[in-house]
């Protein structure tokens, strides 16, 4: 008798519901191993944005999506949605500080990312990316070198995990106090270039990590041109010759993290400067040869509004926060588990309620910090419950997939992206990095 076949998802589960980190690396190997057999690969969508930067095609928006709660019921999902529009360019990714509040390190991330692409029988490239890898300003200015270590630290720890595709955000540190814009994007472009070079000197061989910069950030003042060039011309200096640099530019337009909150809970509509993503999108690409501009904070955005992202060149669009809510909001999602997770953040975060602020400002701006404490429970759920929920989100998938027109493109993905095997590194120690910084969209 033949030994039965591993199942992804089951050990995807055991993945999730384990605290240990060294049985989470064994459990994700075993799925990565099972994904390999299948001619599933983690990969870098460098190459694919290059060419796009180069102008061998355009009109399209990458969708990234980040996955804080039902990781892999919602991964699972849009894998479906993937295969039935015939879409490649598509991106999971999960943030710095996500990290921390959902309790999913990049180990467990990458393993369930990748279990649910064996379990929808997807095939091919599949792009797992550290979104907002974030310069905290504060301890920055108290000790620099200790907060680049602790960048490295989590970087190596992702690269190690399967995340060929990292977003390095240390707009953080523009000081816009400076006259000259230069010396605004000073600390900027020279953080954004050491940490490139330490992504070169340690990504494995035969593999470029696609790697992103940042110009404004996000919720506060738009970028401009003058901000795109300066940078730009600061870091390409920095970069040591013969280094690849970043292929895509985060730029700030005008929206926020998990948009602006009312005092009822609902979401304030956003003006969001479509004129300034297309001149920087495409200064991005003329002037520079990278794929264009990256939008953050676009999840919340009206429906009406995705359609003009690929009229405008933008080459990446950031989304989370909505697919929070939607889980939270679903019929199917059992009150009673929700009036405990309210009741926790009542108790636990209390003193993050600002004065003047609502109950339900407080409960919806807080309420992503449960996912984490309540990660095992929500994935403990009745297998028929989490389906539901995500067939739901899976339509919302599917209508921004084809607004974006992130569709019909697995062939381009085929043509650009190289499909790499790689042999994981004996590991010094196992980094068991605490996460912090702002949310993601």
């Amino acid at each position: 008798m033949g030994r039965r076949p591993l199942d992804a998802e089951k050990i995807a589960m055991d993945l999730i519901m384990s605290d240990d980190p060294k049985v989470k690396r064994k459990l994700a190997k075993k799925i990565f191993d099972i994904a390999y057999k299948k001619g599933i690969y983690p990969s870098s969508i460098h190459e694919f944005y290059m060419a796009r930067g180069r102008g061998e095609f355009s009109g399209l928006t990458v969708p990234a999506i980040n996955l804080r709660g039902m990781t892999l019921d919602l991964a699972k999902a849009i894998f479906r949605v993937a295969k039935k529009n015939e879409a490649g360019a598509f991106i999971f990714e999960i943030a710095k500080s996500e990290m921390g509040y959902t309790a999913q390190p990049p180990i467990e991330y990458a393993g369930i990312v990748i279990a649910a692409a064996i379990k929808e029988g997807f095939s091919g490239a599949v792009f797992i990316q550290g979104d907002h890898f974030q310069v905290n300003a504060k301890k920055y200015q108290e000790d620099p070198e200790k907060e680049i270590e602790g960048l490295k630290a989590l970087i190596q720890d992702s690269i190690d995990s399967g995340f060929y595709n990292i977003d390095i955000d240390s707009s953080t540190l523009v000081d816009l106090s400076k006259p000259d814009v230069k010396k605004q994007q000073y600390l900027n472009y020279e953080v954004c270039a050491k940490l490139t070079q330490f992504i070169r000197q340690i990504q494995p061989r035969g593999v470029e990590v696609s790697v992103g910069g940042e110009i404004g950030e996000v919720g506060h003042q738009n970028s401009t041109p003058e901000d795109l060039r300066a940078f730009m011309q600061g870091y390409r200096e920095r970069l040591r010759k013969g280094r690849t640099g970043i292929s895509k530019i985060s730029v700030q337009t005008g929206t926020s993290h998990g948009g602006v909150v009312l005092p009822d809970g609902s979401i304030a509509q956003v003006k969001l400067d479509f004129d300034t993503l297309k001149a920087l999108s495409e200064m991005a690409q003329k002037e520079y040869g990278l794929a264009g501009a990256v939008q953050h904070g676009a999840s919340t955005l009206p429906a009406e509004a995705f359609h003009k992202f690929p009229e405008v060149q933008t080459a990446e669009v950031h989304l989370a926060t909505e697919f929070q809510n939607m889980i939270y909001e679903s019929k199917h999602f059992p009150q009673a588990l929700k009036a405990r997770i309210y009741d926790w953040l009542k108790a636990n975060l209390a003193s993050e309620k600002k004065e003047g602020e609502t109950e339900e400002q407080f409960i919806y701006k807080t309420r992503k910090k449960a996912l984490g404490p309540f990660k095992k429970e929500i994935m403990g759920l009745a297998q028929g419950t989490r389906d539901a929920i995500a067939v739901e989100i899976e339509e919302k998938f599917d209508f921004l997939f084809k607004q974006l027109n992130a569709v019909n493109n697995k062939g381009l993905v085929d043509k650009y992206v190289i499909l790499k095997r790689v042999i994981s590194r004996k590991r010094k120690k196992s980094s068991n990095v605490v996460h912090d910084g702002e949310g993601a969209d």
